[in-house]
């Protein structure tokens, strides 16, 4: 869409604003006088790519954000999300259950308001364009995998809690009571900002492919309100792209390899080893020497996937699957391994960890999100901003004990 000067000027202060920004630190990002931001703002000077892109990244949006038809009223989140779940007019027992979390959001965004914290607009969004095929998609998610990577210093180490990392940029996250073939949904709305909900039921392992399956949706697909991950969407390419960023976020290339290092598998079975040597460059002599690995060494078996599946906190099926993306195992190879699928199974049961992976969490399904507001509601009632009445509100809908609260409330 074609939009004036003014408007887009008009919408890239209401996004500095909802980043809690001033001019003067945009500015500072941008190497630009303070002056020029006000200018852009006020729609006197036209702001050149390099700058929006720039723009787009501080305040969290996408580019083609500020040139989006503007709605004349923006859709209610449910509305969004049933939609996008094809379950409109229907009253399902999830459907509850997703509305009272949105609610705890709302509840969560108030009581930021009310302690001046800044609100829900989480991580840079990358503004790619819709892969045109699969191996676009493909390449995308492990594009955006490595950079979101890089960008949280997270080397090619594990990651321990898939959740506590989504929520630490900024994002609700939270396991949820949902339909078996629904592995979860992001949404994003202005009045809770971006939020993932997981499917609770699933084990552990899943989940954990599912929070970064979201969480790719939260970094690429934000200009959606709703975005619903269905076995049957399973084939369409934005799910594709999240699938190949979870696969690649959580196993990275360089970690799996050092994995298989570590244990001295996977490498070539004629070693070569070439020296420099700076007296030697006027004749371009060569120090060589080679050796050969020892027969069937380097051979990979279940045991080895079934290992760095728990390493990862990923499935038996999912490590093999990024193995074979790596051009780590070939076709013969990926099939025999994955006939060994129960052996790596029974492996992981010997050694008493198969649970890390295939186990159910005991806890309450809310437990993650209630936590984030009830740490919200002790800060805000010690800085007297909300009242005994107010914690007690919260208290049902959390299904907090109203006591337990105010008495933890007034120790604070």
């Amino acid at each position: 869409m074609n939009i004036d000067q003014i408007t887009l000027a008009s919408r890239l202060k209401e996004a500095r604003i909802a980043a809690s920004l001033t001019q003067e630190q945009v500015a500072q990002e941008l190497e630009l006088p303070r002056t020029a931001i006000v200018q852009v703002e006020a729609g006197n000077r036209a702001v050149s790519t390099l700058e929006l892109a720039k723009l787009a990244q501080l305040y969290g949006r996408s580019i083609a954000g500020f040139f989006a038809d503007a709605p004349s009223a923006e859709e209610d989140v449910l509305v969004a999300l049933f939609r996008a779940a094809q379950v409109e007019g229907q009253d399902l027992p999830w459907q509850t259950e997703v509305a009272r979390y949105l609610e705890i959001c709302r509840a969560g965004v108030e009581l930021e308001r009310l302690l001046d914290r800044p609100p829900h607009v989480g991580p840079p969004s990358y503004d790619l364009p819709l892969p045109r095929n699969v191996m676009e998609a493909v390449e995308q998610g492990n594009l955006v995998a490595e950079q979101e990577r890089r960008r949280l210093s997270l080397g090619h180490n594990p990651i321990p809690d898939m959740s506590d990392l989504i929520n630490s940029q900024n994002i609700w996250a939270s396991g949820a009571e949902l339909p078996e073939d629904m592995s979860g949904l992001f949404l994003n709305h202005s009045s809770i900002g971006l939020c993932i909900l997981v499917n609770f039921g699933h084990p552990r392992a899943r989940k954990r492919f599912s929070y970064a399956h979201e969480y790719a949706h939260a970094l690429l697909d934000r200009q959606d309100a709703a975005t619903v991950s269905r076995e049957e969407n399973r084939r369409k390419l934005p799910e594709v792209r999240a699938n190949a960023f979870a696969a690649a976020f959580l196993l990275p290339r360089t970690g799996v390899w050092a994995f298989l290092n570590a244990r001295f598998k996977a490498g070539p079975s004629l070693i070569e080893q070439t020296v420099y040597d700076p007296a030697a460059e006027q004749n371009a002599e060569e120090v060589r020497a080679s050796r050969r690995a020892a027969p069937r060494s380097q051979v990979l078996t279940y045991e080895d996937i079934a290992t760095l599946a728990h390493h990862f906190g990923v499935s038996y099926q999912a490590a093999l699957f990024r193995l074979k993306s790596l051009s780590i195992v070939n076709e013969a190879e990926f099939t025999e391994l994955r006939d060994k699928e129960q052996f790596g199974r029974q492996y992981l049961e010997l050694l008493q960890v198969l649970e890390d992976l295939e186990g159910h969490d005991q806890r309450k399904p809310d437990r993650e999100i209630v936590s984030q507001v009830v740490h919200l509601a002790l800060e805000a009632y010690r800085r007297e901003e909300i009242s005994q009445g107010k914690l007690r509100d919260l208290s049902k809908l959390l299904n907090f004990s109203a006591k337990a609260l105010v008495m933890l409330a007034e120790a604070a």
